[in-house]
């Protein structure tokens, strides 16, 4: 489809937790755009006036992104350009964005995307595991017979899954990725990455769900499961 004239969105990475992990293409992209369209406008605030940005900003987020996507729309339509970001990592996944992107694109007007962190690399990349490919879960389920679907089909997914949880259901989820997923399955629980107190704790998930049963967890939790051993069908 070709685009229209018009101005362009682009799609920003944000640091997950230390402010240097920003790039030099995102800086440039926020003092140059006529606003910025964040989840969170304080936790923005605070990453620009470190960098000394003065762009204007707005809220875009979960709970006003249908009203608030057409006024971001007929701002691209007139030639403005937008900067969309989330409180951390890339707007769309586990985040606001997805709508707003959609409807540009609906409209035949300019998407860029601006790479930055992400949890699911990060976490990743110290995992440990081969991650040739990989299952993104993000948040499961709280409860009810989705939540229990979802560890079921863990449970025979021969691919590596990251999963985003909260500190404090962490504990319930490593006690019930034990009951279905199996006890001896290898895993790796990631905890604030990036900051001051980054943690990474590989063992089985027995091992991870009697530690995390024994101490509260603070901050940002991503896990990392390991697949279902496809030769012997038993866990990796």
């Amino acid at each position: 489809m070709s685009m229209t004239s018009g101005g362009t969105l682009y799609v920003c990475g944000t640091p997950i937790g230390n402010l240097a992990d920003i790039t030099i293409r995102a800086l440039d992209v926020f003092r140059n755009v006529d606003l910025i369209a964040a989840e969170d406008t304080r936790r923005t605030r605070k990453l620009l006036a470190h960098y000394e940005i003065p762009t204007k900003i707005i809220s875009y987020h979960e709970h006003n992104e249908f009203s608030r996507a057409p006024q971001l729309i007929e701002m691209i339509k007139e030639g403005k350009s937008v900067a969309l970001v989330t409180d951390a990592g890339m707007p769309g996944i586990s985040d606001p964005g997805a709508y707003l992107v959609d409807s540009v694109l609906s409209n035949a007007l300019e998407v860029v995307s601006i790479p930055g962190p992400s949890a699911v690399i990060a976490a990743l990349s110290v995992s440990g595991f081969s991650a040739d490919q990989f299952t993104f879960v993000g948040f499961l389920p709280r409860k009810g017979k989705r939540r229990d679907e979802v560890l079921e089909h863990l449970a025979d997914d021969t691919k590596v899954s990251v999963i985003y949880e909260s500190p404090y259901r962490l504990s319930k989820t490593l006690s019930d990725l034990v009951s279905v997923v199996g006890g001896t399955r290898k895993a790796v629980v990631t905890r604030e990455l990036t900051k001051l107190h980054e943690e990474v704790i590989k063992g089985t998930l027995e091992d991870l769900s009697q530690e995390f049963s024994q101490r509260t967890a603070k901050g940002e939790i991503t896990i990392v499961v390991g697949g279902k051993d496809k030769e012997k069908g038993h866990q990796a």
